[in-house]
């Protein structure tokens, strides 16, 4: 079976998307990173996807005149490389029409929070300030709401009362790198179905 071929967008240090590239080299899952795009030309995720070989782009927000025509440099670039499915790894834009329309139900997302409690920017300083007991991260499917479409996964963590809000981020970290590849083995292996608002897990590999 073909290895599914992802496309990462990504604006930061891209510690997801080194997890993601690790547990696709180790074959845990059956899918191998295409290319890595930032909207950051100094993003270190650029600099992970080269060191490992992988082509890496950075697409300039301010060099278009428009939203739109942004995303559509984004979506030539992924389909040049034959992208299958989009993974945002700390990638600082919503995502608009353009490329959901590109890749309808093909993009995903990691959020630091347990969705649909905390969306937007800094969802573990949320959390924590806010004062839960528990948090956590959660893995969707992207559509033109901030954090606002299917959730495919989620893993909790408890909050301590000693935790910074600096704690609580690590602790959360540790399971978004868990369950970010353990979500795109599912849609790898064919086993994800979308029901409106609800992602249902399948037990058959669907693509063997």
């Amino acid at each position: 079976m073909s290895k599914l071929r992802l496309g990462v967008l990504a604006s930061g240090r891209g510690s997801n998307l080194q997890s993601i590239m690790d547990q696709a080299a180790a074959g845990k899952i059956n899918a191998a990173v295409a290319v890595v795009i930032s909207d950051k030309k100094d993003a270190y995720a650029l600099e992970r996807a080269r060191m490992a070989g992988i082509p890496a782009g950075h697409i300039n927000y301010s060099d278009f005149p428009s939203k739109d025509a942004y995303e559509r440099s984004i979506v030539e670039l992924l389909q040049q490389h034959g992208v299958e499915l989009v993974c945002l790894a700390g990638y600082m834009r919503i995502v608009g029409k353009v490329l959901l329309a590109a890749f309808p139900n093909r993009v995903m997302n990691i959020h630091p929070a347990l969705l649909p409690s905390f969306p937007g920017l800094h969802g573990q300083e949320q959390a924590w300030a806010y004062g839960v007991k528990f948090s956590g991260c959660t893995v969707h499917f992207v559509d033109e709401g901030m954090d606002t479409g299917p959730i495919i996964l989620q893993a909790v963590v408890p909050v301590y009362d000693e935790d910074t809000a600096d704690d609580l981020s690590a602790r959360i970290l540790e399971q978004e790198h868990k369950i970010y590849p353990e979500a795109i083995r599912l849609y790898a292996e064919g086993r994800l179905r979308i029901e409106g608002r609800k992602v249902y897990v399948s037990k058959i590999n669907h693509r063997r």
